[in-house]
């Protein structure tokens, strides 16, 4: 049986972003989502960075790889409030994991009616 990667703090995040669902709703502003969401981290002595920068790529004239929250160093996370995710924010989460380094990444969309954080796991890992 393969190891599940970052299992337990995978799990932690996980309960925060259910909190998060759970008290804001469906139709808030991802900023509101990430305001929240930080505000737990804060109250559980989770270690975290928002709005991380990532070493620059320049792809169509676009500067790119601002993660929302980078936590523990060790685990990325992009949020998002929108009616579907798209195989663009997959890319997106794959590009962010490649110049981070990380192994792990979770694409939360808090406009489903039940939340189901999408894990990404860094192809080249």
């Amino acid at each position: 049986m393969e190891k599940i990667i970052e299992n337990e703090l995978s799990y932690r995040i996980n309960g925060l972003l259910f909190e998060v669902h759970n008290k804001l709703g469906r139709f808030c502003r991802e900023k509101q989502y990430g305001d929240y969401f930080e505000k737990l981290l804060i109250n559980e002595n989770i270690e975290y960075e928002r709005e991380k920068s990532l070493p620059l790529e320049i792809i169509d004239n676009q500067f790119t790889n601002i993660v929302d929250f980078a936590i523990n160093k060790r685990l990325l996370i992009d949020l998002k409030a929108k009616s579907i995710v798209s195989k663009d924010d997959y890319y997106q989460m794959n590009r962010y994991l490649d110049a981070s380094g990380f192994k792990l990444g979770l694409i939360v969309n808090f406009r489903n009616k039940y939340l189901k954080p999408i894990r990404v796991i860094r192809s080249n890992s």
